[in-house]
């Protein structure tokens, strides 16, 4: 072994060290995650293992259907009235009530612009305090996917956020730090005990739990491990109890040994491209004075020219779905009419770049990860090959997501990579995040490549609240193609999501990429 692995994986093994015994989960995934602030960054990661600690009114059950969390019952009063009537006897971790204070402070924190989580409070124009365990939320028109989006409105304590000054959400793309970026004050299955960033964090279970645990894991031991070969080597060597995010290349290996099992299942996650649509001059280009990525004849060439089925054979060694539209299989609003990939056609893509005026192509920047998605460094390399045969010159900038997600929050970019995850197993949540005009809240929230259509615009307005499944149903597949179509972003492919583990562990997989502790058991 070269002395760099080895040190590598000297450096994972005692990161993985913890309390002997079958009740720790030893959990390894590429990326840390963000923020412990569960109103600052809507990032997967960071809300997979926020979850474990910060609870919503609702929940998603082993098989996605909505449950109770901190909210017992809830009774429509009127389309635009929803009562809730909130659990009693529950503490925070430091045994505080909880009480309907902490749901109105979460509301007002969860709404501060500096954050992007404001999709989940959607449609929520007030929320009103009845007593201590009872709120009425009236919303700004009837809400079809309400109870699926609050499962991630996660509920913090107002006394000990007031105590510590950290009322305010974290701004995290100007590099801020407060004392919810760094602890913890939840009422969840797990306490959160410690984080060292890029290196591991822990938890330990809530006695005090209001809830019952069907695992029997009693402490988390979650790393993020960069390097795909020193992943693989902490489960082979017994280091690592799960791994969740698997390299491609090693799935058949991993799945013949005879130690382990894998997982399968699909996640409902899609890689795309965000080309800068707004902007007047494109950043990092040799164009000047205007904004190639404004006209669709350049969308559509950089399209055409990417071979997807290379990638999902060469990269991904099958374990993708080439992608037409901006939601994957599992997504209400996914159907196969419709998510058709544009064809492969490098003479086609030359000539509509010829017709936009640039028949020997022009400099761009592409901005992406390296530690966050499937192989998404190598699958932007590919892409920057790709390109190149149609003369469009692409300098890749690589680097880890959390610098990455600074840079694209700021508009420091004319292109990036991103992988959308749909939280609400609907594609409102994405349609409106990524593809609806930003215009603050909701609105746009994650439109950092400022797309605005006014087609789109009215469609996803007009599903807010169309109750009548049919109608919604047919404004979401309009909005769909109308995306695909106009090439407001460029989806790459659908993620596959194999998880490997040790043969005693047992665990419900998840399609949103969120393990959780409470599911899984050690033998």
């Amino acid at each position: 072994m070269k002395l760099k692995a080895l040190l590598a994986a000297v450096a994972v093994a005692a990161s993985l060290a913890g309390p002997a015994g079958a009740q720790t989960l030893r959990w390894a995934a590429q990326n840390d995650i963000l923020t412990m602030d569960p109103h600052s960054q809507n990032h997967a990661t960071t809300n997979a293992i926020l979850m474990h600690a910060y609870e919503g009114l609702t929940r998603y059950g082993p098989t996605y259907q909505i449950e109770p969390a901190l909210a017992t019952k809830w009774t429509f009063i009127s389309p635009t009235q929803v009562r809730f009537e909130l659990r009693k006897g529950v503490k925070f971790q430091d045994g505080t009530p909880f009480t309907a204070d902490d749901v109105l402070f979460s509301f007002g924190r969860i709404k501060q612009p500096q954050g992007t989580m404001q999709i989940y409070v959607t449609g929520i124009g007030e929320i009103k305090k009845i007593d201590d365990h009872t709120i009425d939320m009236i919303l700004t028109a009837p809400n079809p996917i309400l109870l699926r989006n609050i499962v991630d409105f996660r509920i913090m304590s107002k006394a000990w956020a007031e105590k510590n000054r950290t009322a305010n959400v974290q701004d995290y793309k100007a590099k801020e730090e407060n004392f919810a970026s760094r602890n913890v004050m939840g009422t969840g299955p797990y306490k959160i005990t410690g984080w060292q960033p890029e290196q591991r964090i822990t938890m330990t279970v809530n006695n005090d739990w209001w809830d019952k645990h069907t695992g029997n894991v009693k402490e988390v031991i979650y790393t993020p491990i960069k390097s795909d070969p020193t992943r693989v080597a902490a489960l082979l060597s017994g280091d690592v109890d799960m791994l969740t995010d698997l390299p491609t290349q090693d799935v058949a290996r991993l799945r013949g040994d005879g130690k382990l099992k894998i997982v399968d299942g699909p996640e409902v996650r899609t890689i795309y491209l965000a080309p800068d649509l707004g902007s007047p001059e494109l950043k990092y280009s040799n164009v000047k004075g205007k904004n190639p990525f404004a006209d669709k004849r350049v969308r559509q060439a950089l399209s055409m020219s990417i071979d997807r089925a290379a990638i999902q054979r060469n990269i991904m060694r099958g374990l993708s779905i080439p992608a037409g539209i901006m939601v994957a299989p599992g997504v209400n609003g996914n159907t196969p009419d419709i998510d058709v990939p544009a064809k492969l056609d490098v003479d086609g893509a030359k000539k509509l770049l010829v017709e936009a005026g640039y028949p020997d192509g022009f400099e761009i920047r592409l901005n992406c990860p390296n530690n966050r998605y499937v192989n998404d460094e190598e699958i932007c390399q590919s892409i920057v090959a790709m390109w190149s045969k149609i003369g469009v010159k692409a300098s890749l900038v690589a680097e880890n997501m959390a610098t990455f997600s600074q840079k694209f929050q700021n508009f420091d970019s004319s292109l990036y990579m991103l992988g959308w995850g749909v939280a609400t197993y609907d594609a409102q949540y994405t349609l409106q995040s990524l593809i609806r005009t930003r215009t603050g809240g909701a609105d746009g929230n994650f439109n950092f490549s400022k797309i605005s259509d006014p087609v789109v615009d009215k469609l996803v307005d007009a599903m807010k609240s169309e109750t009548d499944v049919a109608k919604r149903n047919a404004m979401i597949r309009e909005a769909l193609i109308r995306t695909r179509d106009e090439v407001l972003t460029i989806p790459l492919h659908h993620q596959m999501r194999p998880w490997a583990m040790k043969a005693g562990v047992t665990t419900v997989h998840r399609s949103d990429d969120r393990p959780e502790a409470r599911f899984t058991s050690i033998k």
